[in-house]
C-alpha cells in the first residue's frame, strides 16, 4: 500500500490539471499559431510559464485504484498487476481467463 500522502498528492494534481485545462489549452493554441504576432506568442508562452507546475498533465502518474501502487498499472482496469491477478483468479473480471496452451 502506497503512503496516503502520495495518493492524496496525486489527487490534488489531478484537480489542478482539470482546473487549469481550459486556460492551458487556450494559451497553447495561441503560442503555436504561426499567424499570430511574435509579441502575442511570447505573451502566451509567459502565461504558460506562470501557470502552476502541477497544472501540466505530464506530471500525472497512473496509480492502482486499490493500493495506490505507481508501477505496473493496467490502464484498462486501473489496477496494479498484483491486484489484477488476484481479482482475475477469483473470476471477478468478466472475460478475463488464465492463459493455457
Amino acid at each position: 500500500m502506497a503512503k496516503l500522502a502520495l495518493i492524496n498528492r496525486e489527487l490534488k494534481r489531478r484537480k489542478t490539471v482539470k482546473k487549469f485545462a481550459a486556460r492551458r489549452s487556450g494559451l497553447l493554441e495561441i503560442s503555436t499559431d504561426a499567424k499570430r504576432s511574435d509579441e502575442e506568442r511570447a505573451e502566451a508562452r509567459a502565461g504558460l510559464q506562470a501557470l502552476p507546475r502541477n497544472a501540466s498533465p505530464s506530471r500525472l502518474r497512473n496509480r492502482c485504484k486499490l493500493t495506490g501502487r505507481p508501477r505496473g498499472v493496467y490502464r484498462k482496469f486501473g489496477l496494479g498487476r498484483n491486484k489484477l491477478r488476484e481479482i482475475a483468479m477469483r473470476g471477478e473480471i468478466p472475460g478475463v481467463t488464465k492463459a493455457s496452451w
